[in-house]
């Protein structure tokens, strides 16, 4: 026959294994980086908080309150304010705070988000309060900052250091809105006129420069042409007078007798010859009596 097993026995060793695990959780404690254990010993906190690390407790007598040292963030839904000069808008932000002092965090606060938003609303409203509404939307990072250090200030006490406040929208009345977005628009089209202004102005200085540098380069031509054309004339007169140096009293004589002839052959029946004809025929004259000097005598 088999043994019939000891049923008490092997149910008082399942209780023993139980309890062992049980206090073997309860005593060992493995911390994270990003964690502290607060210890109150008999309802006493101690002195410094545990971790990271491994960390043993007394059974019964330690009470481990687990603190997150990484930073969050705390979201306030939009509030109600009102500017000075009395304009109703609407504003939400965030709180970015992490614990630096993980005692105090556990025994100055019970409920750390909770006793932030309510300072948050209130500080809120008195920024806000203290501001028009023009600089409002215009000096958000400015409230930002005030709002951080005036929370800062009191959250400091419970070991708590707000690190950032960032408001995400400010909505302000619908009337405000609306003429916000008509100077908005009108803004846009001054800006569109003005960008229109500057092209066509642009435009206009670089064809006006194109074409006075057109006029410079034809004006240029013009005095280079009229300038080889005087060349031309200084060189052809020149020619002409280094020619009529060369030529002799007769030459210019047969000249005179040729122009007669041609007169001669003309149709007209009048001829006007200028006074100083005579000069002209001075020559000829001269010619005439060096050649034929028989002629002059029987004259």
């Amino acid at each position: 026959m088999l043994p019939i097993p000891d049923l008490g026995g092997i149910l008082g060793v399942a209780l023993v294994l139980i309890f062992a695990v049980i206090i073997v959780l309860w005593v060992v404690k493995i911390v994270r980086e990003y964690q502290r254990l607060v210890v109150f010993r008999l309802g006493r906190a101690l002195p410094t908080d545990k971790g990271p690390g491994l960390v043993l407790l007394i059974p019964i007598v330690d009470q481990p309150v687990w603190v997150d040292l990484r930073e969050q963030y705390l979201e306030i839904p939009h509030q109600s304010c009102i500017t000075k000069d009395n304009a109703t808008i609407s504003v939400d932000f965030l709180i970015y705070w992490k614990v630096v002092d993980p005692r105090s965090s556990v025994i100055q606060v019970r409920n750390f988000a909770g006793a932030s938003q309510g300072i948050a609303t209130t500080t809120l409203r008195a920024v806000i309060g203290d501001i028009v509404l023009d600089d409002v939307l215009a000096q958000r990072e400015h409230i930002n900052i005030v709002l951080r250090t005036k929370l800062d200030e009191v959250t400091e006490r419970w070991g708590v250091k707000v690190t950032a406040v960032e408001i995400r929208e400010i909505l302000p009345p619908r009337e405000v809105q609306e003429a916000m977005n008509r100077q908005l628009a009108a803004e846009r089209n001054r800006r569109a006129m003005v960008t229109e202004a500057e092209g066509k102005k642009v435009a206009t200085i670089t064809v006006a420069d194109g074409e006075k540098q057109s006029a410079i380069l034809r004006a240029e031509g013009d005095r280079q042409a009229r300038i080889l054309t005087a060349e031309g004339f200084s060189l052809a007169l020149n020619t002409i007078f280094q020619v009529a140096k060369t030529v002799d009293s007769k030459t210019m004589v047969l000249q005179y007798l040729d122009a007669l002839k041609n007169l001669g052959a003309s149709p007209a029946t009048k001829f006007i010859f200028p006074m100083e004809f005579e000069r002209l025929l001075g020559p000829l004259v001269k010619y005439a009596k060096d050649a034929y000097p028989e002629a002059e005598e029987k004259g």
